[in-house]
Parts: C-alpha cells; structure tokens; sequence
C-alpha cells in the first residue's frame, strides 16, 4: 500500500459528524491508486461518499471498470487508511450508482496525471459521443498532432499513443 500522508490516529467519536467525516476523507485522500500510484483514490473520483452511523464508518467506492483488478486493494487500502485515522468499525462498499465516469477526476487529479506523463480525459468526457481518441492532447509538448498505437494500454482505462511532435510514446486516461 502506498500512502501520501498519515492523519494521527485521534479519536474520532469526539469529533462532531461534519468533523469526522473530514478527517476520514483527509485520511483517505492519502490512499493512492494501485495502477496510477501518484493519484489518490479521491482525486480519482471512486470516493462516492462517507458516512457516520455511531461508531460505525461506511464508504462508498465506485470502481473505474466494474472488473478493475485493484478494487480489493482500494478496499484494504482505505479501510487501513480509516482505522488508521481512528476508526473500529470500517465498512467499505463497492458501489456502483452513482457510476463512476472520468468526470469525476478532479483538476488536481487531471493536472497530476498529466505531470506524470499520463493525458488526462479531454473535454469530452461524459458527452454523449464516442471522444476521438486520435485527438488526444500529448502531455509532454501539449502538442495535438499525435496518433493512436493502440486501443489498450496496460490497464483497460488506457490507450496507448505517439507524439510526433516531441517523438514521445504516451498514455492516454480514457474518457468514460
């Protein structure tokens, strides 16, 4: 498990509800993505939400891809981030309504995928038409004059393509 940022175990029934589900949020946001380890799980946008019911935590988890291969690691990684944050009894659901789109990326999300050599989702995520993906923006020159290689990359949410521009291979974040 990697994580960004340790949040000091105190305790969480002391806090007022609006507080701890802050802290929790805060302890979460230190949870990174297995595939993508520079991006947190909420700036990825799979957080669908966090509740306190007496002593109990629930969060709510939206996977990228109903068969993503990490969603049991998330799990693990955000339940250890909650107890760690001060709470005993971590339910982590995975959800699936409000399903998750590339929309739900932050701007930070999108600006550290792209310092990390990964474009992030064009504008046209969550439209109702197919993005063109022979338009995708290189993140190393910002250049758009770039061409698909291939479909799928290393992980199903991402294609593969070359900058002619910069001479640079990179990897796109499909728009969903």
């Amino acid at each position: 498990m990697i994580m960004k940022r340790a949040t000091s175990p105190t305790s969480l029934i002391t806090l007022s509800a609006p507080d701890r589900e802050q802290r929790i949020l805060e302890a979460i946001a230190g949870v990174s993505d297995p595939e993508i380890p520079v991006l947190s799980v909420v700036d990825l946008g799979v957080i669908a939400g966090v509740r306190c019911e007496g002593d109990a935590v629930i969060v709510d988890m939206t996977p990228t891809f109903v068969g993503c291969p990490a969603i049991e690691m998330m799990r693990a990684d955000i339940r250890q981030a909650v107890e760690s944050a001060g709470a005993r009894n971590v339910t982590v659901n995975v959800v699936f309504d409000p399903p998750w789109t590339s929309d739900r990326i932050t701007a930070e999300g999108r600006r550290i995928l792209k310092d990390f050599g990964l474009a992030p989702p064009g504008p046209t995520c969550g439209a109702r038409q197919t993005p063109n993906l022979e338009q995708t923006i290189c993140p190393y020159c910002d250049s758009s004059d770039t061409e698909l290689e291939s479909l799928f990359g290393p992980t199903l949410c991402r294609s593969i393509h070359y900058c002619r521009a910069c001479l640079q291979s990179f990897e796109h974040f499909k728009a969903i």
